[in-house]
């Protein structure tokens, strides 16, 4: 039995249903995670907008990652809590399409923000006497116009497709979020087109930037290690961003793929490696970027100095 895509009410996120009573103590991760994700992105977001000394274009590209990765998982993981806890787990079929929109855009927008970050590190270690030439803001959207044009038409053509199509009665979405695939497989009829435009985005956005980002960082350290100046902190900041861009692609390339080839991995597992490449940079990409720079560091020291002078500044008044 088929109903057209307009007669389909609403949708059932079941995600880790098969922890079965177990599922309510996901909560307990999940929100710390989510806790810490705001709070040090909060924190980072406050820090470079308040701080004149941090509004240099690095740093204005470390908070737009910030509230990146503040947005991004309160797209699904207020609704994923509230469903290990209460079983809330309706959505209707276009908020289904509006979280995938959301998702994918924003997720696509984090990495393509690494290879901006990736352009503006460039310029300062390998052509630093053209760094404010090229890093202006007319010339440097040269640099980001493309991107942008290349993610908002992949995202679009994949949601339009996914709202094409005619469901079965079943309206059971194993996961936690309205992840395209899981929707997608749902549908009875042909999905080849949806296959095949899923998989270009997956290649064409994150895996095109990964390569991008790490190309870039290579050339950045051969100019450091062949100046002979100090290297490294260079060499551990390049392949610290390094590491943790290539685990969030791993994690987003096997969900990608588990849909699509035949494997042995649980749904909980393919969950959880979904959950993971959204949320894994969101709760560490403070750290990798916020943290350990410097002029954050100094900043946020500062801060942390000011708020202990405080209370005794009041109990020496009193």
């Amino acid at each position: 039995i088929l109903k057209p895509v307009g007669e389909q009410s609403a949708f059932k996120l079941s995600g880790f249903h098969e922890l079965g009573e177990w599922r309510p103590f996901l909560f307990i991760p999940y929100f710390l995670m989510f806790l810490l994700s705001t709070l040090s992105n909060s924190i980072l977001i406050y820090l470079i907008v308040s701080k004149r000394a941090l509004h240099s274009p690095m740093c204005v590209l470390i908070g737009l990652m910030a509230v990146v990765d503040l947005s991004l998982p309160i797209f699904f993981v207020p609704n994923m809590l509230l469903s290990f806890l209460f079983n809330w787990n309706g959505i209707s079929l276009v908020g289904c399409l509006i979280q995938m929109f959301c998702l994918h855009y924003v997720g696509t927008f984090q990495s393509t923000l690494l290879a901006w970050m990736a352009v503006d590190r460039f310029f300062a270690i390998c052509r630093p006497l053209y760094y404010h030439k090229h890093m202006e803001i007319p010339t440097f959207l040269k640099f980001i116009i493309v991107p942008l044009i290349r993610n908002v038409l992949l995202i679009v053509t994949i949601v339009s497709l996914a709202g094409k199509l005619t469901f079965c009665v079943t309206d059971e979405i194993d996961h936690c979020f309205c992840e395209h695939m899981a929707l997608v497989q749902l549908a009875c009829g042909d999905i080849s087109m949806n296959n095949l435009v899923g998989l270009l985005a997956a290649f064409l956005i994150p895996t095109v930037d990964f390569i991008f980002f790490t190309l870039s960082y290579i050339i950045m350290l051969a100019s450091v290690l062949k100046s002979g100046k100090s290297h490294l902190k260079a060499i551990n900041t390049c392949v610290t961003h390094i590491i943790v861009m290539a685990v969030t692609l791993t994690f987003a390339l096997i969900a990608f793929l588990s849909y699509r080839i035949r494997n042995n991995f649980s749904s909980s597992t393919r969950v959880f490696l979904s959950t993971m490449y959204l949320l894994f940079p969101s709760c560490f990409n403070p750290i990798i970027y916020g943290v350990r720079t410097k002029e954050i560091r100094e900043q946020f020291l500062k801060c942390m100095n000011q708020i202990k002078v405080l209370p005794q500044c009041c109990n020496a008044a009193n």
